[in-house]
């Protein structure tokens, strides 16, 4: 079984986006993430603890310029804590091993697939392709992850 947590070898190999979004609470920019638009089978795991948190398969195109996801692929991995930042009321999402800040859910989702859109940082990720899960010690969300078409 794998231990995941937030280590200072972890925090110090962030780059500067990646520490300011984990680290510091920030927001990347809309439409900038590098995994915004990937489409390939696989998981997306905390950048800071490899704490597994969405699978493909439950990612969707929303509209909102960040990677959205229907559900956590482990939800122990996810929490969600009441964020009053910036004048609003949201819902924060944080990685519960890494303490990474993610970004926040919404209830806008796909009334199909549970109706809540997890809108997360690009930058708090890390994706482990499909054909890489069993190497890297992801091969128990294997069945959550579909084949690519």
């Amino acid at each position: 079984m794998n231990t995941y947590r937030k280590t200072p070898e972890a925090v110090a190999a962030l780059n500067p986006e990646q520490y300011r979004v984990t680290q510091q609470n920030g927001t990347e920019r809309p439409g900038t993430g590098a995994l915004l638009n990937n489409k390939a089978p696989g998981i997306y795991v905390d950048i800071v603890s490899g704490e597994p948190l969405f699978a493909s398969s439950d990612k969707f195109e929303s509209g909102c310029g960040w990677p959205s996801f229907t559900k956590p692929i482990e939800p122990a991995n996810v929490s969600a804590l009441r964020d009053t930042s910036h004048g609003m009321v949201r819902m924060e999402v944080r990685s519960a091993h890494g303490d990474s800040h993610l970004g926040h859910v919404f209830p806008d989702g796909p009334r199909d697939r549970g109706g809540l859109r997890y809108c997360i940082n690009s930058a708090s990720l890390r994706f482990v392709h499909r054909d890489d899960m069993d190497a890297e010690g992801y091969g128990a969300y294997l069945d959550q992850v579909k084949e690519a078409p």
